[in-house]
């Protein structure tokens, strides 16, 4: 018995990085999964994989900068198979802005994916759940950054800061429908995704993980695998009753001091 047998479970942003991690873990402990992306190469070959695994996918083609795709989604995933019991919504935009250089159209692009997008998949979802009067979980997957976070990432941070007010609000308002929506603030973690954000914006060069994983506790970047595990608890019945929660899943300390 897999921890997720015959849920269906969406994973936007799901075709790279930490998504296609959690899918990955999802498909494994049972789950029928659905994964959104933009570009569907890599969503379709994930799919592909999972498949090939033994495993039941779908990939669903969206811009999640547009909130009536998030939203629609859901209803794919609903029309394909009558239902959904788990989403985790896992895309992410990083580009750079701080307080002084973000422009109203970055600090819009911010807002669209970090924040709108899981909103309104997440209305979708939670409205499916409602109306069949059956139990569903949520996971968000944030940022440790959503405490401050550096300078230069204002515009995530105001997101991802709302997506955690979001995440308690909607769990609170849902825990009678017996909906459970938990967070995940991620520390630095070896993505497809750090690696074109540490290229971009730092001129990075092909060292950036080793010199990074000096300067941290553990000696190394978190995993996407790792987080994967993490979530597919938090999706699971074997996470109990718990709502509401924001997890530090990070190597740093959050007010500790030297």
């Amino acid at each position: 018995m897999g921890l997720l047998d015959d849920r269906i479970v969406l994973v936007n942003g799901g075709s790279q990085g930490v998504g296609a991690a959690v899918a990955r873990a999802a498909a494994r402990e049972g789950a029928v999964v659905a994964v959104t992306g933009r570009r569907p190469e890599p969503g379709e070959a994930l799919v592909a994989e999972l498949a090939a695994a033994g495993g039941r996918a779908m990939f669903v083609r969206a811009d999640l900068a547009d909130a009536g795709q998030a939203g629609e989604s859901v209803a794919e995933v609903v029309r394909a198979y009558g239902r959904i019991d788990g989403l985790v919504n896992s895309a992410g935009l990083t580009s750079r802005g701080t307080l002084l250089d973000t422009t109203p159209e970055l600090f819009d692009q911010h807002i669209a994916i970090n924040l709108k997008a899981p909103f309104f998949a997440m209305q979708a979802a939670v409205a499916d759940m409602v109306r069949r009067e059956e139990p569903g979980t949520i996971v968000n997957i944030i940022t440790s950054s959503a405490h401050g976070g550096q300078p230069f990432l204002a515009p995530y941070v105001a997101a991802k800061a709302g997506l955690v007010g979001l995440t308690r609000n909607a769990a609170h308002a849902h825990r009678w429908d017996r909906i459970r929506i938990n967070g995940l603030n991620i520390g630095w973690t070896a993505t497809e995704g750090e690696d074109a954000t540490q290229r971009t914006f730092h001129g990075a060069g092909d060292d950036w993980r080793e010199l990074a994983a000096a300067r941290l506790p553990m000696g190394r970047l978190g995993r996407p695998d790792e987080i994967a595990d993490f979530v597919v608890l938090l999706l699971s019945d074997r996470s109990g009753v718990v709502t509401g929660s924001v997890i530090d899943w990070d190597q740093n300390v959050l007010g500790g001091l030297d």
